[in-house]
C-alpha cells in the first residue's frame, strides 16, 4: 500500500519522492493506486493550506489565497491546470471530435483555455478569501478541497472509455474496478467529513454530482475521456467544493 501511495504521489506531484519508495511497480499497476488519490490530495492540500496560513498575517487574505493557489500549482507542476486549459480549448472549439482531440494535444494555449484558467484561479482566490473570513480551519478546508477534487476524478475512470489510442490517462480510464471506485469514494467522503465536520460531506456530495454531470457531458462530446479531462475534473472539483462550502 505504501509503495502504491508513493508511486501515485510521484505521478501526480512534483514532490521529491525517493525512487526506492515506489520501486518495483510497473506502469500497468498504477491503476491500483486510485484508492490513494484522496490521501495524495490530503497531503498536497495540507501543504498548500499551510502556505496560506503562514502568509495570511504578513500580506492579508487575497495575497495569501494567491500564495495557496501558486503553491498548489507548483506542487503539481501545473499538471491539472494544463489539462483544464487543453480540455476547454478542445471542447469549445466547436469542431468535430477528431479535431477536438487534436487541439487538446496542441501545446499552445488558446482563448478558451486561457479564460478557463483565469476563471478557476480567480474563483479559488475569492472563495478561499471568503472562507477565511468565516473563521474556518483553513488548512483542513484546503486539504479537503484537494481530497474532493482528486476523489471525484474516479467518476471519469470507472466504466469509462479512453478517447484516444494511447496516453497517460489510459493507465486509469476504463481500468478501475467497482471495488476500487467504491473504496476511493468512501475514503474521500470520510476525509471530507473529518476535515470539515459541519459541511464537508455536503460539499463533497455536491462536488460528486457536478463532476458526474461534467463526465457525462465530456463523454457525449468526445466519446470518452483523456488525461486532460481528468486534470480538468480535479481542478473543477476543487473549485466546486470550495464554493459549496460557501
Amino acid at each position: 500500500m505504501f509503495r502504491l501511495y508513493f508511486a501515485t504521489l510521484q505521478f501526480m506531484s512534483r514532490l521529491p519522492v525517493p525512487g526506492r519508495w515506489s520501486q518495483g511497480l510497473e506502469p500497468d499497476q498504477y491503476v491500483r493506486g486510485i484508492i490513494t488519490f484522496p490521501f495524495v490530495g490530503l497531503l498536497l492540500g495540507a501543504i498548500a493550506g499551510l502556505v496560506f496560513v503562514v502568509l495570511q498575517p504578513w500580506c492579508g487574505l487575497p495575497l495569501a489565497a494567491l500564495g495557496y493557489v501558486l503553491a498548489l500549482a507548483l506542487l503539481t507542476g501545473g499538471f491539472h491546470l494544463d489539462g483544464l486549459a487543453d480540455t476547454c480549448d478542445g471542447i469549445f472549439s466547436a469542431r468535430i471530435r477528431e479535431r477536438m482531440l487534436e487541439i487538446m494535444r496542441d501545446s499552445r494555449l488558446g482563448t478558451h483555455g486561457g479564460l478557463a484558467l483565469i476563471f478557476v484561479l480567480v474563483a479559488k482566490v475569492l472563495a478561499v478569501s471568503e472562507l477565511a473570513l468565516r473563521d474556518n480551519n483553513m488548512i483542513a478546508v484546503l486539504a479537503a478541497a484537494s481530497v474532493a477534487g482528486r476523489t471525484a476524478s474516479v467518476l471519469l475512470m470507472y466504466k469509462q472509455k479512453y478517447a484516444r489510442e494511447n496516453g497517460l490517462g489510459n493507465l486509469f480510464i476504463g481500468k478501475v474496478s467497482g471495488r476500487q471506485a467504491a473504496i476511493t469514494l468512501a475514503g474521500g467522503a470520510v476525509l471530507s467529513f473529518l476535515l470539515v465536520p459541519a459541511s464537508g460531506l455536503f460539499a463533497f456530495v455536491i462536488t460528486l454530482a457536478a463532476i458526474m454531470a461534467f463526465a457525462w457531458a465530456i463523454k457525449r462530446t468526445l466519446g470518452g475521456h483523456t488525461g486532460d479531462t481528468l486534470g480538468a475534473a480535479i481542478e473543477l472539483g476543487e473549485v466546486i467544493f470550495l464554493l459549496a462550502l460557501l
